[in-house]
């Protein structure tokens, strides 16, 4: 039996810019979930717009080109209230160390991808900890649960990804 089979044949396709545009929409509405006014005595809150990011550079490789990451960067700077320029450095340098890791690798899977994800994450945000606070500030164990945290969502981004992914294939 054939398992591809499409049971809406008549649904509407996406315009090929719509669909070229879905990975930079969905990434700035990750950035921009940060604007979202929650009262919080330790910042728990994840990088969404990062956690989309490598979703978007790790399940659909081409979906995005190299340079994306800055802009996208910028986006996120303008928005979060991180000094400006910090997300367009280590964003890039994201991108840089996942083309490095493909590389490496000759086959990939989910785990690695997420593995891939969690020293990118973690990276990130030690490195926007020390580019953003002053070394005696007390924010390290509030750091370490927000990358727990930004760890575990993983694969829920990743999920909304190839759901969106799909929407977009079936449109061009």
């Amino acid at each position: 039996m054939n398992e591809t089979i499409d049971y809406t044949p008549f649904a509407p396709a996406l315009p090929a810019r719509r669909a070229r545009a879905l990975p930079w929409l969905t990434i700035a509405a990750g950035s921009l979930c940060t604007i979202v006014p929650l009262i919080a005595t330790v910042p728990l809150f994840p990088p969404l717009g990062l956690l989309m990011l490598l979703a978007w550079r790790l399940l659909a490789r081409f979906a995005l080109r190299p340079w994306a990451a800055a802009p996208l960067g910028l986006f996120d700077d303008l928005v979060s209230g991180q000094p400006m320029g910090s997300a367009v450095l280590l964003w890039s340098l994201c991108f840089l160390a996942i083309a490095f890791v493909e590389q490496r690798l000759a086959f990939r899977d989910f785990w690695q991808d997420w593995l891939v994800a969690a020293g990118a994450v973690a990276c990130t945000l030690t490195a926007g900890r020390l580019i953003a606070a002053p070394l005696s500030a007390h924010v390290d164990g509030a750091l370490a649960a927000q990358i727990a945290i930004a760890v575990l969502l993983f694969p829920v981004a990743t999920r909304l990804v190839a759901w969106i992914e799909r929407k977009r294939e079936r449109s061009a």
